[in-house]
């Protein structure tokens, strides 16, 4: 993870057929680490970075070691979720449960990559119990998502849930080729082959009737990740859209919308730009949820929303209608 990127990722007719979507809390948290590590990462989440906070006895050099530059970071920090709400006690049982025996390859590619030259005296303990370590790891992930990401999870996950929305009306509106060309301008697919930009390596990667696990993530801007190593399902992990105002305090709605729609349905009409359900907008506007549903309802019977179903949820997005009236408010 982290290096050597395939250039091309080759699908088959199956591969397309098992194509799904994903959002991995065990993720975000290791992200969240890599971004405390690097400050080219901080850009867009530096009011979340200011307030991270860790218990004192809580030490981060065993994670920091895994995070080289360059070099390869264990894929078995970040297993593939199984389904597409898998919660944190599941990733971490994925952790515990990696053999010896993967946690020992991984952590050697990671370890005695020659560029980075570490210490025996610091390598050696790591690899003598590679169950302790994996177990070790699995620990300070838990604590590090109670500390700093899980106080956080309602917004971030509003803002993966609407990205996930926002694909599926793609999908559903423009097929599969417009939805990967939307996910990042660096992803180009011809219908049999994902082009991957920038500097990858130039090896194919054949996904071999597996499919192609895509996640978006809050954190892992501006990376474009993809695990293509066995055993895990390849794993394309792109910028979820939206990130660059996950922090921002809410919209100031114009006045001149407030004076016209009062200001809570004001808030939810400026926020609606990209699809949110009633929970997600919940959480981002810290309402109600009963409150936003009634106002919801009524912006939606003026013809300044549209909403759909998918499952049980219902989404809702800026009509033509609001979208302008918003942009005219001065």
């Amino acid at each position: 993870m982290f290096e050597s990127m395939p250039g091309q990722v080759v699908f088959e007719h199956e591969d397309l057929l098992r194509c799904r979507f994903a959002v991995s809390p065990l993720w975000e948290t290791l992200a969240a680490l890599h971004t405390l590590f690097e400050p080219h990462r901080q850009s867009f989440h530096l009011p979340w970075v200011r307030s991270a906070r860790l218990p004192d006895d809580v030490d981060l050099a065993l994670v920091g070691l895994l995070f080289p530059r360059p070099g390869y970071v264990p894929d078995f920090l970040s297993p593939p979720p199984v389904g597409p709400l898998t919660s944190i006690e599941d990733g971490l049982a994925q952790i515990r449960s990696t053999s010896a025996t993967q946690v020992t390859s991984e952590l050697r590619a990671c370890l005695l990559d020659p560029r980075r030259a570490l210490p025996p005296s610091v390598t050696d303990p790591l690899l003598a119990d590679p169950a302790a370590t994996r177990d070790s790891l699995a620990d300070l992930l838990a604590t590090c998502w109670e500390h700093l990401v899980r106080p956080h999870w309602p917004r971030l996950r509003a803002l993966l849930d609407a990205d996930l929305s926002l694909r599926a009306h793609t999908l559903a509106r423009r097929g599969l080729a417009t939805l990967i060309a939307d996910l990042d301008d660096r992803l180009t697919w011809d219908g049999h082959t994902l082009r991957v930009a920038g500097p990858s390596a130039p090896e194919r990667l054949h996904l071999g009737n597996r499919g192609l696990l895509l996640m978006p993530s809050a954190f892992v801007w501006p990376e474009l990740i993809l695990i293509g190593e066995e055993p895990w399902q390849p794993t394309l992990i792109y910028p979820a859209r939206g990130v660059g105002g996950l922090w921002s305090p809410g919209e100031r709605s114009p006045e001149a919308l407030v004076a016209v729609l009062g200001r809570t349905r004001a808030r939810i009409l400026s926020h609606l730009g990209l699809p949110e359900t009633t929970g997600n907008l919940a959480a981002r506007l810290e309402l109600a949820p009963a409150t936003v549903s009634t106002n919801l309802s009524a912006l939606r019977d003026a013809g300044l929303l549209e909403s759909w179903r998918a499952g049980r949820e219902v989404f809702y997005v800026r009509s033509p209608l609001g979208t302008a009236l918003v942009g005219q408010a001065p």
